[in-house]
């Protein structure tokens, strides 16, 4: 008797300073790989996508942060591969990505243009497997989430985390708008939806939903 595997297969590479979990993703039939928020480190990615024997077909941004899409351009020119995502608003952000690596002392982003930009309903593939996207502005203008239905699993990115969410003391963050894209578009999707955030453990919107202060009432 063999073990089967998981239609959908996941690795953490924590990547730059911020130890932001950059994902490889991967449905099992066909190896076919999604790189989720590259955002740096890139010889450690290319080692770990050779290590993994996977596919990349594609890169998803979850927003423009440099801890989340700074080695995103480097990346998609190492594999041949497009960027998509996240949504047109952070197109600021993504052009300022040189900027914002130097005032964390962190030479050499470079700007990203998308192949794509995502917006709210759109979907992406990976093989048989569709994650839908949801547009979740606040801690970034153009955020995105990423979730796949039938496995109940969620790519999060900065929106929530285990205990806490994103933060939105930036000029164009937005705490309110936040916590209504968490309430109306994050939590409806189930408790049993497990998601990947950005930083820090796994958790379930469940648990979330449950014991989050922010989420209260």
């Amino acid at each position: 008797m063999t073990d089967q595997q998981p239609p959908l297969q996941i690795a953490v590479v924590p990547v730059t300073p911020f130890e932001q979990n950059c994902s490889i993703v991967w449905e099992t039939k066909t190896k076919q790989a999604a790189i989720v928020d590259p955002g740096g480190d890139v010889p450690k990615l290319l080692a770990a996508v050779k290590e993994l024997g996977v596919k990349p077909v594609a890169i998803w941004l979850t927003h423009g942060h440099l801890d989340h899409a700074g080695g995103a351009t480097e990346l998609a020119e190492a594999l041949s591969i497009p960027i998509l995502g996240p949504h047109e608003g952070d197109k600021p952000l993504l052009d300022a990505l040189p900027e914002q690596g130097l005032r964390f002392d962190v030479h050499g982003m470079r700007a990203v243009v998308p192949t794509r930009w995502l917006n709210d309903g759109d979907t992406v593939s990976l093989g048989d497997l569709t994650f839908e996207v949801a547009h979740v502005p606040g801690h970034a203008p153009g955020h995105v989430t990423f979730f796949q239905k039938d496995l109940r699993f969620l790519l999060a990115g900065d929106t929530v985390f285990a205990g806490s969410i994103g933060r939105t003391d930036f000029p164009y963050g937005d705490h309110a708008a936040l916590i209504t894209g968490i309430k109306t578009k994050l939590l409806p999707l189930g408790d049993d939806v497990q998601f990947l955030p950005g930083h820090g453990p796994a958790s379930t919107l469940g648990e979330e939903r449950r014991n989050h202060p922010f989420l209260q009432g």
